[in-house]
């Protein structure tokens, strides 16, 4: 898959996977986010490998990410979206999702799932709505995945 890069004032945007700072996103994700504390930093690397990735930097220092799940033909999962605190309300997170939602091979999906309990205003800017027939999903679902496995 193609990289694309562009910038946006004086932060730039990624997709290429060599240009993610991996410990500053494990930081952020295992000390920072509240959904994968404790994630190990293999976990994190694994997961960047094996996802399509969006990176937000300033100065050459990563202070956004977010990754899609994809078959690239049906369905897409959005997750380990962060905009570092420092950052947010400049219009970077929207920037971000505009980035991601244009992306090429994101297209004509059929459906586009992400699980938040923060950023719900964000998100349904770009057409996210609350499940409508929540009793019909289910998931498998271990918040304790990480503890005791650094």
């Amino acid at each position: 898959m193609k990289n694309i890069e562009f910038n946006f004032g004086e932060y730039h945007f990624s997709t290429d996977k060599n240009k993610m700072d991996i410990p500053a996103i494990h930081d952020f994700l295992s000390n920072h986010s509240g959904w994968s504390n404790g994630i190990p930093i293999k976990k994190v690397e694994l997961s960047i490998q094996n996802s399509l990735n969006f990176g937000v930097f300033h100065h050459n220092r990563q202070i956004g990410f977010a990754r899609i799940i994809s078959d690239f033909s049906t369905i897409a999962y959005l997750g380990d979206v962060y905009l570092l605190n420092d950052y947010r309300g400049k219009g970077i997170s929207k920037k971000l999702m505009d980035f991601i939602i244009s992306h090429p091979n994101l297209q004509g999906l059929r459906r586009w799932i992400l699980l938040t309990s923060t950023a719900d205003w964000l998100y349904e800017k770009y057409g996210f709505e609350k499940i409508p027939n929540p009793e019909i999903y289910m998931e498998l679902y271990n918040p304790n995945v990480y503890k005791n496995n650094k």
